[in-house]
């Protein structure tokens, strides 16, 4: 006996949301995906040139803008969320 009176709903759910703000996501997905590739090509660009001395100063400025970038991927989501904020209360 069941003392609980739940009902089993379906595993999905209906979301409605606009075609921009489809595009709007896909643009900064890409752009998010797009810096973390940017971010792998400096860090592994300056591990390979820290294995010759004489390149040592171009390895650490390698990490240092692969760290910079490092610092992009949080703001490039919270200019697509304020983005998307903006795009709803236009709509709505």
């Amino acid at each position: 006996m069941n003392k609980f009176n739940i009902e089993k709903k379906p595993d999905y759910m209906d979301i409605k949301i606009g075609q921009h703000e489809i595009i709007i996501d896909e643009r900064y997905e890409f752009i998010y995906n797009l810096n973390d590739v940017f971010i792998a090509l400096f860090f592994l660009i300056g591990s390979i040139l820290f294995l010759w001395d004489s390149l040592e100063i171009y390895a650490i400025w390698m990490f240092i803008v692969g760290s910079a970038l490092f610092l992009l991927r949080p703001l490039i989501q919270f200019i697509k969320r304020f983005h998307l904020k903006n795009v709803r209360k236009k709509r709505f």
